[in-house]
C-alpha cells in the first residue's frame, strides 16, 4: 500500500521533472533541427560554389555536361543558366517548383552565394544560387536543389532517437522518482508513528539513525525525547509514590494519636505527650508542604531570584554566627574560611536558604567532637563554596540520585531526623536558579564535600 505522502511526493517529482525533461528536449530537438538543416544548406551553397569554380576556369560545353553529369548521380540537382537567367543545361528534368525557384528576379547576389530556400517543412526543395564570371564579366548562375524529402527523413529518423530517449528518460525517471519518493519518506512516515506512539504515551520509540542530514537530527531528536519523556514519567510516577508515601506517614500518626488522645480514659501526662507528637508530625507536614511548594515555584521559574551584589567573606560569616549555636549543642566545631575579597551576584535569603539546608545536613548526619569547614575561594576563573564536613558519608553508589527528589540513603534514619528528602532538591535547584553549579563529593565514613561554583561579579 503506497501511503500519501509517497504518492503526493512521488507526483510532485514526476511532473517537475517532467516539465523539465520535456523543456529540455525541445531545446535539444529544436536546436538540433535547425544546426542540421543549416548544414544541408551550407553543404549545397558550397557545392554551387564548387561548380561556379570549374566553370570560371573552363566554360564549355564539355565542363557543362560534366556537370550535369555529376550531379545526376548524386542526390542534388543542378541547373546553370546566363545572366538572363534562361537556362543552359540541367542534370535532370525541372519542374514546376524549380522552374519558379530559377523564374525569380535576382538582385545582389553575392560573391560567395546566396540561400533562396530555407523552408524546408512545406517547400519540396532547398534551393541556393552562386553567381559565375567569364571573362571578368558576368555570364550565368549555378542553381543547386536538393529534395527536402531527404532532409525530412534525416528529421524522422531523428525523432525516433528523440523519442527512444525520451521513453527511456521517462522510464528511468519512474524508477527514480519511486526510489527517491520511498527513501524520503519512508523516515518521515515512521517518525510519524513514532510520534503517534508518544501522543498516546507510548514511549518505547527507537529510530534509527540516519546520518548527519537535517532527517537524521530529527529522528535523534525524536528519539531523545521519547527516553526523556519516558525518564519523566517514571519520575512523575516515582514522586507521586513518594508524596504519598510521605503524605501518608505523618497523616497515619497524626489520626492514630488524635484518636488515642479523645479518649477520656488516659491521663493528662499522655494527652499531652501524644498531643507533642502530633504537633511534631505537623511541623514535619509542613515543612514538606513547603518544601514541595518550592521546588513547583522552581519547576515552573516562578522562584524570584533578587540578585545583589554580595561581598561573599562577610556574608558567609554572618550566616555562620547564626549557625554556631546548634553546631555548639551538638558539641561540633564549625569553622568559617575566606578572607579574599570576593563579589557575587546573589539573592541573600536564597543563597542563605542553601548554606542552612547543607550546613542542617552536617550537624544531622555527623558525630559529636567533629568539624564542619565552610570557605570560598577564586579557582579556574570562577567562585568556589565549599562546605565540608567529617559525617557518616555517602555511599559512591548512591551519589548519582543525591540530588533527586525523596531520596534518601537511609529512609529510616532521615525520617527520624526530620527530613523530607526534599532539601538537596530544593539547593540544586536554587544554585543553577543563581547561574551556578554544585558537585558532591563523599566516602562512607570520612564525610561529605560540597562544592558551589559560581561566577564573580564583575566591577
Amino acid at each position: 500500500m503506497i501511503n500519501k505522502i509517497t504518492l503526493k511526493l512521488g507526483l510532485w517529482f514526476f511532473f517537475v521533472m517532467i516539465m523539465i525533461e520535456v523543456c529540455l528536449f525541445f531545446v535539444l530537438h529544436t536546436g538540433l533541427v535547425e544546426s542540421r538543416v543549416e548544414e544541408e544548406l551550407q553543404a549545397l551553397l558550397a557545392r554551387g560554389n564548387s561548380h561556379r569554380e570549374v566553370l570560371e576556369d573552363s566554360y564549355n560545353k564539355e565542363t557543362l555536361h560534366h556537370i550535369a553529369l555529376m550531379e545526376l548521380k548524386a542526390n542534388t540537382e543542378v541547373i546553370i543558366t546566363d545572366h538572363e537567367q534562361r537556362m543552359i543545361i540541367s542534370s535532370s528534368k525541372v519542374d514546376s517548383e524549380e522552374q519558379k525557384v530559377v523564374s525569380k528576379k535576382l538582385r545582389n547576389v553575392p560573391r560567395n552565394g546566396k540561400i533562396l530556400e530555407r523552408r524546408w517543412e512545406n517547400e519540396p526543395y532547398i534551393a541556393t544560387v552562386s553567381p559565375y564570371l567569364t571573362s571578368g564579366h558576368q555570364s550565368g548562375y549555378v542553381y543547386m536543389f536538393k529534395s527536402t524529402d531527404q532532409i525530412q527523413g534525416l528529421i524522422s529518423k531523428l525523432n525516433e532517437h528523440f523519442l527512444f530517449a525520451a521513453a527511456l528518460t521517462m522510464a528511468l525517471l519512474i524508477v527514480t522518482v519511486l526510489f527517491l519518493s520511498k527513501a524520503l519518506t519512508t523516515p518521515l512516515i515512521q517518525m510519524k508513528r513514532a510520534t503517534e506512539k508518544l501522543s498516546k504515551g507510548d514511549f518505547s520509540v527507537r529510530l534509527p539513525g540516519r546520518g548527519e542530514d537535517e532527517l537524521g537530527e530529527l529522528s535523534r531528536s525524536i528519539t531523545v525525547l521519547a527516553q526523556d519523556l519516558k525518564h519523566l514519567k517514571e519520575e512523575r510516577n516515582e514522586f507521586l509514590s513518594s508524596i504519598s508515601h510521605e503524605l501518608r506517614t505523618p497523616l497515619t500518626y497524626i489520626k492514630g494519636y488524635a484518636d488515642v488522645a479523645r479518649r477520656k480514659n488516659i491521663t493528662e501526662k499522655e494527652r499531652g505527650q501524644y498531643l507533642n507528637i502530633i504537633y511534631e508530625e505537623s511541623e514535619k507536614l509542613s515543612t514538606m508542604m513547603e518544601d514541595l511548594f518550592n521546588l513547583a515555584k522552581l519547576d515552573r521559574n516562578a522562584f524570584v531570584i533578587d540578585l545583589t551584589r554580595i561581598e561573599l567573606s562577610s556574608y558567609i560569616t554572618a550566616i555562620c554566627k547564626k549557625m554556631l549555636p546548634a553546631f555548639q549543642e551538638k558539641k561540633m566545631n564549625l569553622e568559617c574560611e575566606g578572607s579574599e575579597h570576593i563579589e557575587v551576584m546573589i539573592d541573600p535569603l536564597r543563597f542563605e536558604q542553601i548554606l542552612i539546608n547543607l550546613l542542617d545536613n552536617a550537624i544531622k548526619y555527623s558525630a559529636p567532637h567533629t568539624k564542619t569547614s565552610i570557605w570560598a575561594e577564586r579557582e579556574k576563573g570562577k567562585v568556589l563554596i565549599s562546605i565540608k564536613d567529617e559525617g557518616t558519608g555517602i555511599p559512591k553508589e548512591d551519589i548519582p540520585f543525591i540530588f533527586d527528589r525523596f531520596y534518601r540513603v537511609d529512609k529510616s534514619r532521615s525520617r527520624n531526623l526530620g527530613g523530607t528528602g526534599l532539601g538537596l532538591s530544593i539547593v540544586k535547584e536554587l544554585v543553577e536558579a543563581h547561574g551556578g553549579q554544585i558537585e558532591i563529593k563523599s566516602e562512607r565514613q570520612k564525610g561529605t564535600l560540597f562544592l558551589i561554583w559560581l561566577e564573580e561579579a564583575i566591577e
